[in-house]
């Protein structure tokens, strides 16, 4: 069974080469519907693979100056302590019972439905965050309004391990619109890392990692990506990122259905 996880790693590592989002969205859904992982392990494990994936692309973006520290500082304010909580909250529910695994799985559809909707409407948002970036009552809590958003996405990754990425990329682009694409990607990027770091770590603490698969995983998705990553500019990324958010509508829908 290894083989198959460190080739469903290449697989999900080609696609976030290729569109810059997919991984925890394509890869916990897989370990659960596909593989049968129970969803929190499947979690678990996705959170500290992506917190390692992550870690290197935030020394790449941080050496070329592509972090904007100062957002992600607000986000992390937010997110973390509401990782903390939640990892918290699981941990109070009943033991051996498949109230954590309801939860978790009911959480990722819906996370995977919102990420659906970022990846196809982000350009819109970013439209109209634009023409009312002005507004002084946007400028005044703007910086508190980072915190609470940071907060929200620290729930939904710690639940489901998705959010980091395109729900991450989305709302930095509705809230800071004059900031630069290669600025908001590297700085979500490097807010990403603590928060699936702490999300994850908890979920060990709670049983849910699996490091055999952790391994098999990063074995199989370091390359996927650095082949994705060199196709890109070959590939029409608008056809893919259609196909990716129609496949986590479908998925979502089955996990929040189920």
């Amino acid at each position: 069974m290894d083989y198959l996880y460190t080739l469903s790693g290449f697989a999900v590592g080609a696609i976030v080469g290729l569109t810059g989002v997919g991984g925890g969205s394509l890869m916990t859904p897989l370990l659960v519907l596909l593989f049968g992982v129970h969803p929190a392990t499947a979690v678990g494990t996705d959170l500290l693979y992506a917190a390692m994936t992550k870690a290197g692309g935030t020394v790449a973006h941080g050496r070329k100056g592509h972090i904007d520290w100062a957002i992600t500082g607000r986000l992390a304010a937010g997110s973390i302590p509401a990782a903390a909580i939640t990892i918290f909250v699981l941990s109070q529910l009943p033991k051996g019972s498949n109230t954590i695994g309801t939860i978790i799985s009911h959480g990722l559809g819906f996370a995977l439905m919102l990420t659906a909707i970022a990846i196809l409407f982000g350009r819109k948002l970013r439209d109209y965050a634009g023409k009312h970036d002005e507004s002084p009552l946007r400028q005044r809590y703007l910086g508190k309004i980072t915190v609470v958003v940071g907060a929200i996405l620290g729930v939904l990754v710690t639940i489901s391990s998705v959010g980091a990425g395109a729900l991450g990329v989305a709302a930095l682009f509705f809230l800071y619109p004059k900031l630069s694409p290669v600025k908001i990607v590297g700085s979500d990027v490097a807010h990403a890392v603590p928060l699936t770091l702490v999300a994850g770590l908890g979920h060990w603490m709670l049983g849910g990692v699996d490091w055999s698969l952790l391994g098999a995983l990063l074995l199989g998705s370091l390359p996927g990506i650095w082949i994705g990553s060199h196709l890109s500019a070959k590939v029409p990324e608008h056809i893919l990122r259609r196909i990716l958010a129609s496949m986590l509508v479908l998925i979502g829908t089955k996990l929040v259905l189920s």
